[in-house]
């Protein structure tokens, strides 16, 4: 992989860098796109309309806004909430000019992941107009199971897809990240069926370490750990998706280090897939 045009980081990757000096450094590097972070939108002290343009004159293209969701809890109030939230995102995303915003859709203690995955599908319905309107799309990202308890009780393609059929709206598909659903024995069969359905959306790439410090800010750079990332990202290309390959890891390491020097280690990761 040489050619960098189709790789995208998230602004999270490398976040000791605001969203100026990382337009700046991704793009000397000939690297295509960004993920915007809300945190690091929301530090661009000239606003979201002005941190796209700015994206967009260093020459990166917004790739998605991350992230949106959280829509379960105990409290009915609290889910009307969640969803004006949303919506609030959504409105950030169009001002950006990110096509879409990444969903980590929440779970509750005290509540069955069914009870959750309905309130899911419920929060995402009541949301989906107002991001057509925007002409913003939603991707449905399955977490690992691990993080089941809180923070998403959609744990793999085919809940993901499941709740997209059932919403059934053009503008609502996957953010399928390999750190998440490496593990699912199904895996190539739900990508080819979520890629049938056009319900693709996006696609995140890093690595499981082998015995992580953290379970999450210790993602590894691909090559690092037990996932067959070019695997799967064949899987992914089978479909016909012709979008991005987007870095997103979570580590105290590599945020510790220079940033320069760990965008290069990226770099060489991405050119080693096959």
């Amino acid at each position: 992989m040489t050619d960098l045009s189709k790789l995208c980081i998230h602004s999270i990757t490398t976040k000791p860098w605001g969203l100026r000096e990382a337009a700046v450094k991704y793009r000397s590097a000939g690297i295509g796109g960004m993920s915007v972070w809300q945190d690091a939108a929301a530090a661009y002290s000239d606003g979201h309309r002005a941190a796209g343009s700015m994206l967009r004159d260093e020459g990166i293209e917004v790739v998605s806004y991350v992230r949106g969701g959280f829509f379960t809890t105990l409290n009915g109030a609290e889910r009307i909430k969640a969803i004006d939230e949303n919506k609030r995102i959504i409105d950030e995303a169009a001002e950006i000019g990110a096509p879409l915003v990444v969903l980590v859709c929440g779970a509750t203690p005290g509540q069955s992941l069914f009870e959750s995955r309905k309130q899911i599908t419920e929060g995402i319905a009541a949301s989906i107009e107002h991001a057509a309107a925007a002409g913003v799309k939603l991707g449905i990202e399955p977490l690992h199971p691990m993080y089941a308890d809180s923070r998403s009780a959609v744990n793999t393609m085919s809940q993901a897809g499941a709740i997209c059929d059932e919403v059934g709206y053009p503008n609502l598909g996957i953010t399928a990240d390999v750190f998440h659903i490496w593990w699912d024995d199904h895996l190539e069969e739900e990508i080819k069926k979520a890629g049938e359905k056009n319900q693709l959306f996006s696609f995140h790439i890093c690595d499981w370490k082998n015995l992580p410090e953290d379970m999450l800010n210790d993602r590894g750079i691909m090559g690092e750990g037990v996932i067959d990332v070019s695997g799967i990202r064949r899987w992914v290309r089978d479909t016909g998706f012709s979008g991005y390959d987007e870095v997103e890891i979570f580590s105290n390491k590599y945020w510790a280090m220079d940033q320069d020097e760990y965008l290069d280690r990226i770099i060489k990761a991405y050119k080693e897939l096959s």
